[in-house]
């Protein structure tokens, strides 16, 4: 019955949240636990054990039913983790815990808690106000046991609880890390639900052994995976409850100053242990070689926790593995529990070491290998040393030995490894891709295998740095065939297949993401451990042969030998490389199957995803917390367009994270990864034989709650290959280091610079280095910080050494300082004068990593504290930081490497974000300028109509101002916020200030200029006021003289054909008479004609005359040179003038050119200003509204005339022709041509009598028909006010709709939505889709004239393709307000009148007062009409409402696209509106191929820059004393060290690297290095190479000979160069 009762107890045990596997294993061990239970009580004690569990689960907040924790969620930046606690509330245990514990700091387990040490207080304080304070043994008498049920959680509880609640991979690491902190490893533990034994094989995968042993003069140094270790093992288990720690006992035999097991009388130990009965914990003595050894090769320790009794399994297992058995217990007695136990193991073979704690004797062999040892009241060491000696001559007679993988051969115990059905087909792929490796010579593996980061990769890497390391014979053809050479490595590493291994690869990483990590895990430990043996073989034979070498160059006796040695060591040193092997390799193998992929554009044979899919697997490892190689270190080269499409990747995969990138920079092997790993659990390559080659990336997410302190998502550690490292001995490294420490300090947001020991040559040597790659970054306007980590300081503690360690450190940063201040060419007298740097809080000094020797010693806790202050100091100043975005810390990569891939560092760097932001604060101002004049355009047109309408006479400043107020305020609003909120704001902080001033400056010209525009309408206005009055007059006799002929031919209304006689008759005589009495002419013109007339008279004795036809005139705007134009007068310093013939051969000489450069420059400029002054000239005019006058021409010729002669009387050598004069004057009026004859005729159409008045005979038609009709005064007046309107309805409608179509398409169309830069790229493509010649050349010499040609086709293509669906709605919509607005004036007007008891005359001034702003009619309009019969207001009102809708409608039928631009003023058309705003900016060329600036401002800050040069022979240059035009691109030729060129008219050369030397106009220009390919422009010289050899008169051979290369370039590659560059 007890037994069914049970039972029942136990079936009520049944957790419905346990899965039924489960459940039944809980039943199966109730039933045999029950089985065993020989009294009632012991069922309630394991009852009792089952509620402590559950209880202490509760307690660490853990649902131990699942494996919730992650990896994730443990390696994230939290506040915790910045955190440094000596004790925490309960449920921080857990979290404490562990980040101690990945800081490898042993004190992880003696964590106390907060409630405990307040309990033990307020005990105390409550026994203070006891009222028996003098009775002492009242006071001893006190007790707390009933305290029990909020006993201090064991340490050992938290750490096996986690153990139960983290999933596999954060179980694994955790392992590791006790491992690393000396601790003992589960090797055995029952599951506390299903108390199901497991052995968590997986979790040791990672762990690595290193001993060494000394056998007489002979070392042996092992360095093996624990699980793979076959060493000795000695098993500890005790029986029934001994008074002695046998934990403790065990840890004297391995390491007396560490807890490497954890006992009753540690820190953090309490009376209740749940979790940790049954479990077996296993540890390592590994010997270090030297005679204090305690043991003399590694031998593994286990220890059963609990009664053994209690675990007959455990037992089973250990004792039946062991080399020694050692048992605790207090007596023997035959009636025991465990007598039978112990008898067999006694008649057994193996060694067995009683231990009684109840007895006194020493040691004592009973028989072979049977022993027994007292410890009664025995002196511990006696015993220890007692126990050793014994264990050891056990070891040594025995030779049996554990291996930790063949635990999992024992039935009836579950191995992680094969439960986990993830786990184990990660592990069969591994094997099956590891079994591809079989029988494999380790040397030849990488070549075989991975074919594409081998040779080829190497070669291609060094081919790039020759490439930008540009070599003194290099041109254009030698850099053409680099590139080629290049792109064939290429195609040979895209030839060579893919074999097995890296197939089978990507077909797991990409095919099962579920098992992908196990995969990734697995194959690293087989990769690991199959490389090991060699690795090690090869380190012990390097460590010898730099013995000899450092012994040989103390001597420096023997050159020749030690020539030898070291060519040895350099072999030794590339077999090291050779046989390498691991994760990072096949990555980086996949990184030049994408860039070899992405060069030839084509997908891999046999590859069976797509290459472009590749990067998205890199991004998935790093988010998955592996690192990335960012710089290969056996080819010392940046893979950019890999680790640009892997960025690329992450970006779209987490979004445009902002990251702060920590990086670090040491001697090698100064513990640089040791200490990332301890700061954030990361788990960076360290220890023997594993030194970083490059530099790794690996991400560290910030959590939510730290995203309230901190501006960004991740820190972006960097860890890097050591400085001065050992694989590089024997060869020149002090320019690999330079290049390696400016990286690494370039793209850092902070960088850790770690100095190990207290060396001062190797100090000097490093700060030197350090010191020059902050000045670079100073040059170069980057603004990364630093922290000194003094690593292996004996003493931190010492306060007045640290002091005086930081001033020594401080002066010799100071020393450094000015050393590189020489090399670097830099004024900084101290090291703060390169970077912000305070002595007393960025110089960190660190304690020894080690406590004791190793390989037994654990890590220092001094070293994990300081671990955590560096943190804290780290998050302080990353917290004063934005960090940079995922983008930025691409683009910041690419400009440092490519910089340190030329010579000259800061000379070489391009600022990418600085470029983008600068780009992105263009397009931003251009928006902000563009509202500032669409604003003073409505203000204009609104003036302008009451100019027209004579409702004022004076337009002033402050007026302007005022109008604008509203917009400008709006502007400096949007300005503040793009500079204070942008993601960028850090950097465009530094044209604040600059651009301000420039929005204040053009706010003040567009008013200044607008103020200058109304006040020429108001003086023209007086000029134009006898012409309108004299139109107004005769328009109005006609109204008057209609409606008498209406009132004589009244009888006949009825008769349509007799009025139209009568009508025509009594018009064409109205009309002739007021031809006759209009005194202005309306005849065409002949511009042309009057120019040459006027310059005939200006000279006469000048060849004009025989140039009758204009075609035989130069149009001086598409010459290249000026040189049949000018008599240079140079003179020797004989005084005698030099002939002209002897210039130009001097000029010839220095400049391979046939006229003065100098002279054509500045000719040029001449011209072009010229052009900019006369059209504003011509605008000024306003012909349209004033009429030609052959004046105008006059003016024009007066102007160039004493623009041509202040030119003459300035600096230059030389003096004009008359022909050039004649020339500029003919080409400027040639090209105004077309506007003027347009514009005249406007103003013909407008008055000429004949024309205007026949557009108006319908009109006075019906006019006279209503008459006829009876029609009453009152109706034929508002007819002839709804005439009167038409045409300033159109007007008004055309000017609004170009205005808004003007805004729309600085909205819509691509290419004028942008900055001026991107117009550029627009008008490059629009150019070579046409394939015209003699647009280019345009292009390329009056750049601002073909930018404005662009843009008046831009708008003509935009009317005339969307005409129907946006023109002419707004064009409708405008009318429709319009119509909307006159009606409204007419019957507030009425209304007015009414109120007012006024007569018409009221009423008509109200109407035309309204509409005053919007239409240029006023009352002079009407100042003939006779309407002092007119008084029926609302008649007025409703005629006008009526006849309206046919005016607006006749209106919008002549809507067109040939009448749109027709009917505007020249300077009112939408390309005219876009020019004035795109235009505004800079125009100045490069001195060498003419390529423009492409800043927005015109008088910018800063030097002149453009994204890309042009090939220099397009801009007429040739090598010396050839006929050969030059193929040197100016980005290319300033990288030369041998390439001159002769500045303006000067015989000194000038290297092209130096052109800032050579004067101002070279001074002025940034041009950056860069030897990309740029298609576009040898495409257009390929493409062009006759038309422009035509136009040069020289040729494009021998030394100017078009590259081979240059013609593989399609246009579809000039496109894409476009796309790319701007």
């Amino acid at each position: 019955m007890e037994a069914v009762g049970l039972a029942s107890e136990g079936a009520l045990l049944i957790d419905s949240g346990l899965s039924t596997e489960e459940n039944r294993f809980l039943l199966l061990n109730l039933q045999k636990e029950n089985n065993n239970f020989e009294r009632p009580g012991q069922y309630l004690k394991w009852e009792k054990r089952e509620r402590e569990k559950e209880h202490l689960f509760h307690r660490l907040h853990l649902d131990r039913h699942a494996n919730n924790l992650r990896v994730a969620d443990i390696l994230q930046l939290t506040a915790c983790s910045l955190q440094s606690h000596e004790s925490c509330a309960e449920e921080e245990l857990i979290q404490t815990f562990i980040q101690k514990l990945l800081m490898m700091n042993y004190k992880a387990r003696y964590i106390k808690t907060k409630e405990s040490d307040e309990e033990d207080h307020t005990q105390q304080r409550d026994n203070d106000f006891s009222d028996d304070e003098g009775d002492i043994f009242k006071a001893m008498s006190l007790s707390n046991k009933e305290k029990t049920q909020s006993e201090r959680i064991h340490s050992m509880d938290v750490q096996m609880a986690m153990f139960h609640c983290v999933d596999s991979f954060l179980k694994q690491l955790m392992v590791t890390k006790l491992s690393q902190c000396q601790y003992a490893l589960p090797l055995l533990v029952p599951d506390p639900v299903t108390h199901q034994i497991e052995f968590p094989l997986w979790t040791f995968r990672q762990i690595n052994k290193s001993w060494k042993i000394k056998k007489q003069n002979n070392e042996t140094i092992k360095f093996q995976p624990v699980y793979k270790a076959e060493t000795p093992m000695v098993f500890f288990f005790r029986f029934n409850s001994v008074s002695s720690s046998k934990s403790e006992l065990m840890n004297s035999l391995i390491n007396e100053k560490h807890n490497t097991f954890f006992h009753r009388n540690c820190p953090g130990s309490s009376r209740t242990r749940v979790l940790m009965d049954g479990v077996v914990e296993i540890a390592w003595f590994c010997p270090s070689g030297t005679y204090d050894d305690k043991f003399n090769d590694c031998v593994a320790f286990c220890n059963l926790h609990g009664d053994a009794g209690d675990h007959e399994k455990q037992l089973e297992i250990l004792t039946e593995m062991a080399s020694v058995n050692v048992v605790l217990l207090p007596q023997l007695h035959r009636n025991d529990r465990s007598a039978a136990i112990i008898q067999n193991l006694f008649r057994n073979k193996k060694p067995l070491i009683c231990l009684f704690t109840e007895e006194e004797s020493t040691v004592i062999e009973t028989r072979k290998w049977k022993f027994k040892i007292g410890l009664k009241d025995r002196n511990q060491s006696d015993v220890t040393e007692e126990l050793r000696r014994v264990i050891n001559y056990c070891l040594l007679e025995s030779s049996s030995t554990f291996r930790l993988e063949d635990v999992s051969k024992h039935s009836d115990i579950s191995v992680d490894e094969e439960d986990d059905d993830d786990c184990r087909k990660g592990r069969e792929a591994a094997q099956q891709m590891m079994s591809l490796l079989e029988k494999k010579d380790l040397t030849e593996i990488k070549e075989s295998f991975l074919p594409c980061q081998g040779k080829l990769w190497h070669q291609w890497s060094q081919k790039n740095k020759e490439l930008h390391r540009n070599q003194a014979y290099d041109t254009e053809i030698d850099i053409s065939k680099k590139h080629t050479e290049m792109k064939k490595i290429r195609q040979n590493q895209y030839e060579s297949g893919i074999n097995k291994f890296m197939m089978f690869f990507i077909k797991e990483i990409n095919l099962h993401a579920e098992n992908k990590m196990y995969f990734l895990k697995w194959l690293g430990i087989f990769l690991d451990d199959y490389i090991s043996q060699d690795i090690s073989v090869l380190h012990h034979r390097y460590d010898e042969k730099w013995s000899v070498v450092v012994k040989l160059k103390e001597n420096d006796n023997k050159p020749e030998q030690l020539k030898v040695e070291e060519t040895e060591l350099e072999k030794i040193s590339g077999e090291l490389q050779a046989v390498a092997f691991g994760l990072e390799h096949i990555m980086r193998e996949i990184g030049q199957i994408y860039e070899s992929c992405s060069s030839v554009k084509k997908n891999k044979k046999d590859l069976q995803v797509h290459f472009s899919s590749l990067p998205s697997l890199a991004a998935e490892m790093m988010i998955s917390g592996f690192p990335l190689e960012l710089m290969d270190g056996d080819a010392a080269h940046v893979p950019l367009i890999w680790i640009s499409a892997v960025l690329d990747e992450l970006f779209q995969k987490l979004g445009d994270q902002r990251v702060f990138v920590l990086s670090v920079l040491g001697l090698q092997s100064s513990g640089k990864s040791t200490m990332l790993n301890a700061m954030f659990g990361l788990q960076f390559a360290v220890g023997a034989g594993r030194c970083t080659r490059g530099a790794f990336m690996q991400l560290v997410r910030v959590s939510g709650e730290m995203k309230t302190q901190i501006e960004f998502d991740y820190i972006l550690v960097v860890d890097t290959e050591g400085l001065r490292a050992l694989e590089l001995a024997g060869r020149s490294t002090r320019h690999h280091d330079n290049e390696l420490a400016t990286f690494v300090v370039g793209i850092g947001n902070l960088t850790l610079i770690n100095i190990f020991g207290e060396n001062p040559s190797e100090m000097q040597d490093i700060l030197q280095i350090v010191v020059q790659a902050f000045m670079r970054m100073k040059k170069v306007r980057l603004n990364p910080s630093c922290v000194f980590v003094h690593q292996n300081v004996s003493d931190i503690t010492a306060g007045d050494k640290n002091k005086e360690g930081r001033k020594r450190l401080q002066d010799t940063l100071d020393k450094m300082t000015k050393l590189a201040a020489e090399e670097e060419v830099f004024d900084a007298e101290c090291f703060s004068d390169v970077i912000r740097f305070d002595a007393r809080n960025d110089v960190k000094y660190f304690a020894q990593l080690w406590e004791g020797s190793p390989p037994m010693a654990p890590p220092n806790p001094k070293y994990c504290e300081n671990i955590q202050q560096l943190k804290k100091t780290i998050m302080s100043q990353a917290s004063k930081s934005h960090g940079m975005k995922l983008n930025n810390f691409k683009d910041r990569i690419k400009d440092l490497w490519e910089a340190l891939l030329k010579e000259r560092f800061v000379f070489s760097f391009r600022n990418s974000l600085e470029v983008t932001a600068y780009r992105k604060l263009e397009t931003k101002y251009s928006k902000w300028t563009w509202s500032l004049r669409c604003a003073m355009m409505e203000t204009e047109n609104k003036l302008h109509n009451k100019i027209e309408n004579e409702a004022i006479h004076e337009v002033e400043e402050t007026d302007l101002q005022r109008e604008l107020k509203k917009t400008s305020e709006e502007v400096e609003k949007s300005m503040s916020e793009f500079f204070e909120k942008d993601t960028d704001a850090d950097i465009l902080i530094q044209w604040k200030t600059s651009f301000e001033i420039k929005i204040k400056e053009l706010q003040d010209n567009i008013v200044r200029e607008t103020k200058r525009k109304l006040n020429e309408i108001l003086q023209q206005r007086e000029i134009k006021k006898k012409i309108d009055a004299q139109r107004t007059h005769h328009e109005n006799t006609l109204y008057e003289k209609s409606k008498e002929l209406a009132l004589k031919l009244k009888a006949k209304a009825k008769d349509e054909e007799t009025l139209k006689k009568e009508l025509d008759l009594f018009w064409n005589l109205s009309v002739k008479k007021i031809i006759t009495d209009t005194q202005i002419s309306f005849k065409d013109i002949d511009m042309l004609r009057d120019v040459k007339l006027l310059l005939i008279d200006i000279y006469e004795s000048a060849p004009v005359d025989h140039r009758k036809e204009g075609s035989e005139y130069n149009d001086i705007f598409t010459l290249r040179s000026y040189g049949e134009y000018v008599i240079f007068n140079t003179k020797r310093n004989d005084t005698k003038s030099m002939s002209v013939k002897s210039v130009l051969k001097k000029i010839q000489k220095s400049f391979g050119l046939t006229q003065n450069p100098n002279s054509d420059d500045q000719i040029r400029l001449l011209v072009n200003d010229v052009i900019q002054q006369t059209d504003k000239m011509i605008q000024s005019f306003n012909i349209s509204k004033m009429g030609y006058n052959i004046s105008y021409i006059q003016q024009l010729i007066d102007y160039i005339k004493r623009r041509v002669k202040e030119h003459q009387e300035g600096s230059v050598e030389y003096e004009f022709k008359n022909e050039f004069f004649i020339d500029l004057v003919y080409s400027i009026c040639k090209r105004a041509n077309k506007i003027i004859t347009d514009q005249h005729r406007m103003f013909k159409e407008a008055n000429d009598p004949v024309i205007y008045f026949g557009k108006k005979k319908e009109e006075y038609y019906r006019i006279l028909q209503k008459y006829c009709h009876g029609a009453t005064s009152t109706a034929i007046f508002g007819e002839i006010i709804c005439q009167k309107l038409k045409e300033p309805i159109e007007q008004s409608v055309y000017k609004k709709t170009a205005r808004d179509l003007a805004d729309e398409m600085r909205s819509n169309c691509e290419s004028l939505n942008g900055n001026r830069s991107n117009l550029e790229k627009h008008i490059l493509k629009t150019l070579a889709e046409e394939e015209n010649f003699y647009k280019y050349m345009n292009y390329i010499y009056n750049p601002k004239d073909h930018f404005k040609s662009f843009i008046r086709d831009e708008v003509s293509r935009y009317i005339n393709g969307k005409f129907s669906v946006s023109v002419l709605p707004k064009m409708k919509e405008n009318i429709k307000l319009l119509q909307q607005k006159i009606i409204e004036a007419a019957h507030e007007s009425t209304e007015h009148v009414q109120v007012n008891s006024g007569e018409v005359g009221l009423w008509l001034k109200s109407f035309t007062q309204q509409l005053s702003d919007v239409l240029i009619f006023s009352e002079k309009d009407l100042s003939g009409v006779k309407h002092d019969d007119v008084d029926d207001f609302n008649l007025l009102e409703d005629v006008i409402r009526q006849e309206l809708p046919a005016i607006m409608s006749d209106i919008h039928s002549r809507f067109n696209t040939d009448t749109f631009c027709a009917n505007l003023d020249n300077k009112l058309r939408p390309d005219e509106l876009l020019f004035d705003h795109f235009c505004q900016c800079c125009w100045v060329q490069c001195p060498f191929c003419g390529a423009i600036c492409t800043n927005t401002i015109e008088s910018h800050p800063g030097d002149h820059s453009v994204p890309f040069h042009r090939v220099t022979g397009l801009n007429g240059w040739f090598h010396n004393n050839t006929t050969n035009l030059s193929t040197e691109i100016c980005t290319s030729a300033v990288a030369s060290s041998t390439i001159y060129f002769y500045p303006n008219d000067s015989n000194n050369k000038v290297l092209w690297k130096d052109y800032k030397s050579a004067g101002r106009k070279y001074e002025d220009w940034s041009i950056t290095p860069d030897l990309s390919e740029l298609p576009y422009w040898k495409w257009f010289v390929c493409k062009f190479q006759n038309q422009l050899e035509k136009h040069y008169k020289k040729t494009f051979e021998e030394k100017g000979k078009i590259p081979e290369e240059w013609r593989k370039y399609s246009k579809q590659d000039a496109f894409e160069s476009l796309d790319k560059y701007i």
